[in-house]
């Protein structure tokens, strides 16, 4: 009988390094794409937790200086479940669609997260550093593509710690 695999087993491991240039390349393909004068956004909204990292760094690659969050819970630990709103981004920058205004995260998994975005903001631009192919048709931009069965373990939720060698101890 087969090993089931892990979850860590099947998993993509981001560095901090890693997600800073991942972010600056999704800014650089973000650049002059706005509905703004000389294609700039008008305000970037993080999806915390996870986007506020990109979300940053986007905001200073791009100059956007407006940015504000929107709280939607979806996971618990690693099982997703239904997709709640906690917090929203003030009313006035969003508009009635969210025109003009970038929406940022780190990932999009099934998109449960992002369906919630666009309906309360059709208007927005959707981009994730990472995305899995069921997510992949709720964003309009990203940089990476990686399997629906991989699990991306990113720097925030690691921790650097001691490993045993593969053969036991020296």
């Amino acid at each position: 009988m087969a090993n089931p695999q892990l979850p860590h087993e099947k998993g993509f491991h981001i560095s901090w390094d890693q997600i800073h240039r991942d972010s600056r390349a999704l800014a650089w393909r973000l650049d002059g794409r706005g509905p703004m004068e000389d294609g700039a956004w008008k305000a970037i909204v993080a999806i915390t937790r996870g986007g506020m990292a990109p979300a940053m760094i986007i905001a200073r690659e791009l100059g956007v200086r407006l940015v504000d969050t929107i709280s939607i819970k979806s996971y618990d630990h690693q099982s997703q479940g239904e997709a709640q709103v906690l917090s929203r981004p003030d009313p006035d920058m969003m508009g009635e669609d969210g025109t003009g205004v970038l929406i940022i995260d780190d990932l999009v998994d099934t998109g449960k997260t992002l369906e919630v975005c666009r309906s309360l903001y059709p208007k927005a631009h959707f981009a994730t550093v990472y995305a899995k192919p069921k997510g992949e048709p709720l964003v309009d931009t990203f940089i990476t593509g990686v399997s629906q069965d991989t699990w991306i373990f990113f720097p925030w939720d690691m921790a650097l710690q001691y490993v045993e060698p593969y053969r036991g101890k020296d």
